[in-house]
């Protein structure tokens, strides 16, 4: 394996510069040549190549977003977009490709190497942590953190106002960030989509609290969850608490920007040495993960979405906290 290729692909999260740097520099030390590709699989289909080397990627760790840029692409979703992609590889002499992305950029890689013979292999990045094949995304803890620093921060003004808080974070279809940063914040009630919890729970939660003489309350949602956003769940709190403040914090994209957390920039340095050692290996068309703390190796083929499993223990833990 003489030269590659590396590219960031979907939405940014914290970590994906720390990735590159990884990438760039185990290429680098076992004599390979190294190509960025600006833009994601955009980039691919316009040529949109750039020579990188060790100053490249140098002071770059510690930065959020990627240097690469990234875009979610519709057109590499055509026979006709990968065939632009897979002519501008072949017109590089690029014999390999590493894509760091979410499930629906894996899943492009995927389907392009159903169809060429370059081989690809995927490093998982999602603030939402819901790729099987790996226990961790990077981009999850930093996001985590920073939900749960805002929570913290919220706490203060609802203990000095007795207010209700209603703070929703990202997660349209996974419900990691609002129950780990709803946990480590010490929310009173998690609303999360992959739980049928309903609001007469809700509502039993809130009135025990106001009942103890609680001084704050703080209800967190993800965005995705079935009752609906912070505003459709404010709104049925007041119908029950009239004249109560309810308090509104939408977090949004803060959650996929900031300086990464170490756990993240640690992952993200495994990751991308792990998927050089692949490529070495003779791997393809595959996903380096962590699980157990060891690299796991699991082809294209077999990643899907998978989401939070709320059994008996996790239901009763948040339960026996805001009693």
């Amino acid at each position: 394996m003489k030269k590659i290729a590396v590219l960031t692909s979907g939405g940014d999260v914290p970590g994906l510069n720390a990735c590159i740097r990884a990438v760039v520099r185990s290429a680098l030390y076992h004599g390979m040549e190294v190509c960025g590709v600006q833009h994601g699989f955009e980039g691919l289909i316009h040529g949109e190549f750039v020579q990188m080397n060790g100053s490249s990627v140098s002071n770059i760790i510690h930065l959020g977003g990627t240097i690469l840029k990234s875009s979610r692409s519709e057109q590499f979703k055509t026979k006709e977009g990968r065939k632009k992609a897979y002519k501008n590889l072949k017109r590089e002499k690029i014999e390999a490709a590493i894509v760091i992305g979410g499930d629906g950029s894996l899943q492009g890689a995927r389907k392009f190497a159903e169809e060429y013979d370059i081989p690809f292999i995927g490093i998982p990045k999602t603030i939402d942590n819901d790729i099987s094949g790996t226990d961790v995304a990077i981009g999850f803890d930093t996001a985590l953190n920073t939900a749960m620093q805002a929570i913290d921060k919220i706490r203060d003004t609802a203990e000095s106002h007795n207010r209700v808080f209603v703070v929703e974070v990202m997660g349209r279809d996974s419900g990691y960030i609002a129950y780990g940063a709803g946990l480590a914040g010490g929310a009173e009630a998690i609303l999360v989509p992959e739980s049928n919890a309903d609001l007469s729970h809700l509502e039993n939660t809130l009135q025990q609290g106001w009942g103890r003489e609680k001084s704050s309350l703080i209800i967190v949602v993800a965005e995705g969850d079935q009752t609906g956003g912070a505003q459709e769940v404010s709104e049925l709190i007041k119908k029950h608490m009239p004249g109560r403040y309810i308090g509104i914090c939408i977090l949004g994209h803060t959650q996929r920007g900031g300086s990464p957390t170490s756990a993240d920039r640690i992952l993200a340095a495994r990751l991308g040495v792990a998927a050089i050692r692949a490529l070495r290996d003779g791997k393809k068309n595959v996903m380096v993960g962590m699980v157990k703390g060891e690299i796991a190796i699991t082809p294209l083929k077999k990643i899907k979405r998978h989401h939070l499993k709320l059994n008996k223990e996790v239901l009763g833990l948040l339960e026996e906290l805001s009693s």
